[in-house]
C-alpha cells in the first residue's frame, strides 16, 4: 500500500498524504489536485475506490440495424460521445439477420431499466410494420426518440435529415454537368426515406429537366437493397436504360454502382457520373474519391440526445419531426455528361 501511495504521489507530483486524503474522500484538496491523483490512479491502472467513481445517470439503450454501413457506427459514436458527456452510460444493441429483433432488443433493454431508447432506421421506417409497439413502449413510460423515418402514428419526437432537399442537391448538379439521363438506385419502396427520395427526385427531374413526373419514376427509379451488391445491380439496369449517372441512396450502393460501371468497361466519371448519400467515414479515400450528399450525422445524433434526455427530464420535446438539411460534397466521381465535353 505505502509503495503504491509513493507511486501515485509521484505520478501526480504531491505529497502521499494528500494521496491518503485523496483516496479516503477527505476534505480540504484543491478540485485540481483531486483530480491530479485521480488521473495518476488511471495512468497508473489501479481502480478508483468504488465511492470516487462518478455514477452513472442511468443507461440509455441504442439500436440500430447494423453496423456493416460505416454510416451506422458513425452516427452510434456521436451518440454515445454525446451521452457519456451528460453522464449517461449507451448501450449498443444491433440487429443481426437471423439474431435478435428490434422487439427482443427493446424487451432486453427495457428489463435492463434503461432510461430511455434511442432507434436509427428501425420499424418506425417500414410502412407495413405495426407501430403499436412503440405505443406500447410509451404505455409502460419508457422514453425514446426515432432516428431516419417518420410515423404520423407514433407519439415521439422523430430526427431525420431531408431527403427531398438531398435528392433536388444531387440532381442540380448533374443537371449542371449537361446529364439528362439520370438514374436513381435506393432501396425497398417501403421504407419512409426512399418514399421521400423518390418525391424529391421526381420533383427535381420536373423542374430542373422538364422531365414528366411518371416517366422519370417508371424508367430511371430503381428499387434494390442498401448493399454494394444492391447499388451493383441497380446500376446494372439503370445502365442498360441509357443512364449516364446515376444517384444512390447510400454510400454502400454507390460504392456498387462504381463496381458496375467497371464490369460493363465505363469508366467513372468519364463515362458515367455517380453521386453517394452520407458521406460516411473514408468515402473520401475510394477511386475515384466519392462525390456525395452528406448527411448531418453530427447534428442530427445530438439532437437525437438532447431530445431524450428531455424526455427523460420531463420535458417532453414537441412530437413533431425535426429535419436536419443535408449538403452536397463534390469529389472525383462526377464530371460533364459524355456528349457534353465536345459543346463550345
Amino acid at each position: 500500500m505505502t509503495t503504491r501511495l509513493a507511486d501515485i504521489a509521484a505520478q501526480a507530483g504531491v505529497s502521499e498524504a494528500t494521496v491518503s486524503r485523496v483516496l479516503n474522500g477527505k476534505p480540504g484538496v484543491a478540485p485540481t489536485t483531486r483530480q491530479s491523483v485521480l488521473a495518476a490512479l488511471d495512468v497508473l491502472g489501479y481502480e478508483r475506490p468504488v465511492r470516487l467513481r462518478q455514477r452513472s445517470a442511468g443507461l440509455v439503450g441504442l439500436i440500430t440495424p447494423e453496423l456493416e454501413n460505416p454510416i451506422f457506427p458513425a452516427l452510434a459514436q456521436v451518440i454515445g460521445q454525446a451521452l457519456t458527456r451528460q453522464g449517461y452510460t449507451p448501450v449498443l444493441a444491433t440487429q443481426t439477420p437471423g439474431g435478435s429483433t428490434e422487439d427482443e432488443l427493446t424487451e432486453m433493454l427495457v428489463d435492463r431499466g434503461v432510461a430511455g431508447i434511442i432507434y436509427v432506421s428501425g420499424l418506425h421506417a417500414d410502412t407495413t410494420a405495426d407501430m403499436q409497439r412503440y405505443e406500447q413502449l410509451r404505455a409502460q413510460g419508457v422514453p425514446f426518440v426515432l432516428v431516419d423515418g417518420f410515423s404520423p402514428k407514433v407519439q415521439a419526437p422523430f430526427i431525420s435529415p431531408d431527403d427531398r432537399a438531398a435528392m433536388t442537391l444531387a440532381v442540380t448538379h448533374l443537371a449542371s454537368l449537361g446529364h439528362t439521363r439520370i438514374g436513381l438506385a435506393l432501396g425497398p419502396k417501403r421504407f419512409v426515406p426512399v418514399q421521400r427520395k423518390i418525391e424529391g427526385f421526381v420533383r427535381a427531374m420536373q423542374d430542373t429537366l422538364g422531365l414528366n413526373a411518371e416517366t422519370v419514376e417508371q424508367d430511371m427509379v430503381q428499387h434494390s437493397l442498401y448493399t454494394l451488391e444492391g447499388g451493383q445491380a441497380a446500376t446494372m439496369a439503370l445502365i442498360d436504360r441509357g443512364c449516364t449517372a446515376v444517384v444512390c441512396a447510400s454510400d454502400m450502393m454507390a460504392l456498387g454502382a462504381i463496381r458496375a460501371a467497371r464490369q460493363r468497361g465505363l469508366s467513372v466519371p468519364h463515362d458515367i457520373s455517380v453521386v453517394g448519400f452520407d458521406d460516411s467515414p473514408l468515402i473520401a479515400f475510394t477511386d475515384p474519391p466519392l462525390t456525395t450528399v452528406r448527411k448531418p450525422v453530427p447534428a442530427m445524433g445530438q439532437a437525437a440526445v438532447r431530445t431524450l434526455l428531455e424526455e427523460i427530464g420531463g420535458t417532453p420535446a414537441p412530437h413533431s419531426e425535426f429535419v436536419f438539411m443535408p449538403e452536397l460534397v463534390v469529389r472525383g466521381s462526377t464530371a460533364s455528361a459524355p456528349g457534353d465535353r465536345n459543346r463550345p
